[in-house]
């Protein structure tokens, strides 16, 4: 009886806060497309890797929605619990498919960085700016409607610390471009790429590895 009350008590106080969890949601997913295709327009890699990021943050987000839903259904139903097992499946493989994904455009990342090294890359430096100054508001916007619920719920915390890593992803980019700007330095982008790059490997790499041991049973840490 006392753990089906602390499961419902902590379905609620992530339940308070799944409103501003859903927004956030859709204005990281609405930027992440607008940042995507961004990068191919201003031929930009940090641009590119800092969409990659924050497609960690939209499946953080995300993953946090669909973990409190699930908490709500189970405890609203006798017969919740044998959905929501099913259901958590479903999260973990879209959590391991992200890591591939992530896994491939930062290889992508670092090769064409390689690449670009050798011979000067041509960015549309101001666009670029742009972007990233628009990035960076979206994301101190979900970090602020994230803030209160992260001290409340653990699901609430692990969304609002990846938008907090994106944060910094994203004033990585405007150096860049600020670099770009006002130096003509042509290499600020692709050091920029890599640097975030290399940054988002070893947590995608925890994401991976955390997704494979619920797949395969493993034991609990």
């Amino acid at each position: 009886m006392n753990h089906a009350h602390d499961h419902g008590a902590g379905a609620r106080a992530g339940a308070r806060h799944l409103g501003r969890l859903r927004l956030a949601l859709a204005l990281t997913v609405g930027f992440l497309v607008v940042e995507t295709a961004a990068a191919f327009l201003t031929g930009s890699l940090a641009l590119l890797s800092d969409a990659a990021h924050m497609l960690t943050d939209a499946v953080g987000v995300g993953m946090a929605v669909a973990a409190i839903s699930l908490a709500n259904r189970a405890a609203r139903s006798e017969n919740g619990g044998a959905r929501t097992f099913g259901l958590y499946r479903l999260e973990i493989l879209a959590a391991l498919a992200n890591a591939v994904l992530l896994f491939g455009v930062a290889g992508y990342v670092l090769v064409e960085a390689a690449l670009r090294l050798g011979d000067e890359p041509e960015v549309r430096a101001t666009p670029m700016l742009v972007v990233a100054v628009v990035g960076l508001a979206v994301n101190v916007v979900a970090f602020v409607l994230l803030r209160a619920g992260a001290r409340e719920s653990v699901n609430v915390e692990g969304a609002y610390l990846e938008v907090f890593a994106d944060m910094i992803g994203s004033i990585g980019v405007i150096v860049a471009a600020i670099v770009l700007v006002t130096t003509d330095w042509p290499y600020a982008d692709p050091i920029v790429a890599v640097a975030i790059g290399l940054w988002i490997l070893p947590r995608t790499w925890g994401l991976a590895r955390r997704s494979l041991r619920v797949l395969i049973q493993a034991a609990p840490a």
